[in-house]
């Protein structure tokens, strides 16, 4: 009786980790695609948030590129985290792409709460790099396999080899 329980426990547990890395990804791809309607159809919100950024950066006039840049490096982390044998690397672009929007969210003139919106845009930020670390946890195995077959180039590179 009691080691049915267990295994009964056990089956439920691995459909809950079976499971889990979809929901995370498509959280994380809801949260880019949302967001790519403002990016890639300039709306004005978007276009002063990057106008912001390029300016602070010294890339003055570049706002489109650096807008567009991002949104299609989202497009294609959504992508690639549905794509069972991709999803770590999409994990991991989201994570990176996180990353860079935290930080300049917290050292630019953007600030954590840009719109005047309590930080909703920073506040999604933080929860989908979590999201992403949680996804790319999960997904280590793959990941780890990925790396392995990078090839090692390049003199610094070679003596970690």
């Amino acid at each position: 009786m009691i080691f049915r329980n267990v295994l009964e426990g056990v089956a439920a547990m691995q459909k809950i980790v079976r499971i889990v890395p979809w929901l995370l990804a498509a959280w994380i791809a809801y949260i880019y695609l949302w967001y790519l309607q403002y990016k890639f159809l300039g709306h004005p919100g978007s276009v002063e948030l990057f106008t912001t950024l390029t300016d602070w950066l010294g890339a003055h006039g570049h706002e489109k590129a650096m807008r567009i840049g991002v949104g299609s490096l989202e497009l294609t982390a959504s992508l690639l985290l549905f794509v069972r044998p991709a999803q770590a690397i999409g994990a991991a672009l989201s994570l990176a792409l996180m990353t860079g929007a935290i930080f300049f969210h917290l050292v630019s003139p953007l600030g954590v709460d840009p719109y005047g919106d309590g930080g909703v845009l920073f506040k999604q930020a933080c929860a989908t790099w979590l999201a992403s670390l949680v996804l790319l946890v999960l997904r280590r195995d793959e990941a780890i396999a990925l790396l392995a077959g990078v090839p090692v180039i390049g003199p610094i590179a070679a003596r970690f080899a």
